[in-house]
């Protein structure tokens, strides 16, 4: 299973790098308080690991929240 999951991460970060590559135009972001101009491949890659931090975070809150509050079984009553 290790093995399985290892080769679908290399296969998207082959996939990552050939987007990057392959769209080197650059990209305008104009916040209110900011302005910048980056490449088509960081934009995605900062988007990605924003997704991937907000993904595990959610992750952890919830499986934290389980923990210190654990469901009584059906059969159970208070």
């Amino acid at each position: 299973m290790r093995a399985l999951i290892a080769i679908f991460v290399v296969l998207f970060l082959i996939a990552g790098v050939l987007f990057g590559a392959l769209n080197p135009q650059r990209v305008h972001y104009d916040f209110l308080f900011a302005h910048f101009e980056i490449s088509k491949g960081i934009a995605l890659l900062i988007a990605l690991l924003i997704g991937w931090l907000l993904g595990g975070a959610l992750c952890w809150a919830g499986s934290s929240l389980a923990r210190r509050n654990p469901r009584k079984s059906d059969g159970q009553r208070a």
